[in-house]
């Protein structure tokens, strides 16, 4: 197992690497350095005076330097103003005499940088929006998996019947409808005043201080319905395919009850595929919350990631992709050990 994990964790700092580096190079293009510039000087700047900004700031050096200096494991760049003897630098920062500064000032440093959008130390608000989105998650998957497993169940243990049919046809109408079609249902049929009556908030933003049934249910059931129909029919398949195993029927001509085969035998084996597709709607669930927090106005990581890239906030966007990337990559990791504790047919030795 500890060979797995390294070799697990390994891969993981690998990727994280490589994305990063493409997410570093695609917010860094020149036309995002120009407006970049112009939101901290001034709309009307000439393009020499761009050039200026950008040359002094340390934005025209190499690529690959910049990375490393973002990431914490290069030196920050140093400029002497020829003029009035100055330095400035990237980890020099007000009130702090540049002999006193650090050297390295990146993300393994825990300098993240300050937010154009937001005017605060970008950790802070990543970790403040982040926490928003927490709790939406959480009850979306509160929410989801218990009724997903139960649809799945129910229809692999009636194949073929009305019941199946029913549900499966449930299952894939809520798969196939994306998240921005069932929020704006869902605002129209229970947020509007439909004949004098409002059952629930077109709006979450009190969520943010006060969460409450009548605020939160309708940002929890859009991003629950897309995601509940997958787990259903990969529920149900898996369902299917255990009830006519061997080992199944050995169970019923011994005698047990029908409920006792199915959850002492069959359940944990028709669970391998579906804890996978589970632990997969988490980054699933990253991208919902884009389109769910601004339809909703909740401004969790989501919102504040469309902020980002409507303000062209670079440093924020990096910011917010890096907890994209290592939110994905530690529920993949997660996912694979499930799998093996689940699945005794595979082995990590």
């Amino acid at each position: 197992m500890l060979s797995f994990l390294i070799q697990r964790i390994g891969v993981m700092l690998l990727t994280a690497l490589c994305l990063t580096l493409i997410v570093f190079f695609l917010t860094n293009l020149e036309p995002n350095l120009e407006k970049l510039t112009k939101s901290e000087g001034n709309q009307r700047m000439t393009d020499a005076q761009v050039e200026s900004w950008l040359q002094n700031n340390g934005y025209r050096q190499n690529l690959f330097k910049r990375y490393g200096e973002w990431l914490g494991v290069a030196p920050g760049w140093t400029r002497t103003d020829p003029e009035t003897g100055n330095v400035t630098g990237r980890c020099i920062r007000n009130g702090v005499a540049a002999e006193e500064a650090p050297s390295y000032c990146g993300i393994l440093q825990g300098e993240w940088g300050t937010s154009l959008v937001f005017k605060e130390p970008i950790g802070g608000v990543i970790l403040k929006k982040l926490g928003l989105t927490g709790w939406l998650m959480l009850w979306v998957m509160i929410v989801m998996v218990p009724i997903a497993l139960v649809i799945g169940v129910v229809a692999g243990m009636r194949e073929g019947s009305k019941t199946d049919r029913t549900l499966s046809t449930f299952s894939i109408m809520s798969t196939s409808t994306p998240e921005y079609v069932s929020g704006v249902i869902l605002i129209v049929v229970f947020a509007s005043r439909l004949g004098g009556l409002q059952w629930f908030k077109g709006t979450s933003q009190s969520a943010m201080e006060n969460i409450t049934f009548e605020n939160f249910t309708l940002p929890v059931a859009a991003l629950a319905l897309y995601g509940l129909g997958y787990i259903a029919r990969m529920t149900r398949a898996s369902m299917t395919e255990v009830m006519t195993e061997q080992y199944i029927r050995t169970a019923r001509l011994k005698g047990l009850t029908f409920g006792a085969v199915v959850l002492k035998h069959a359940l944990r084996n028709a669970l391998i595929a579906p804890f996978t597709v589970i632990m997969l709607q988490i980054p699933y669930l990253l991208t919902g919350v884009v389109i769910i927090e601004t339809l909703f106005n909740y401004k969790g990581f989501g919102w504040t990631l469309v902020a980002a890239v409507g303000n062209n906030d670079i440093e924020l966007m990096m910011a917010a992709s890096v907890v994209a990337v290592f939110v994905v990559l530690m529920t993949q990791l997660i996912s694979d050990i499930g799998y093996v504790f689940l699945n005794p047919r595979i082995s990590v030795n």
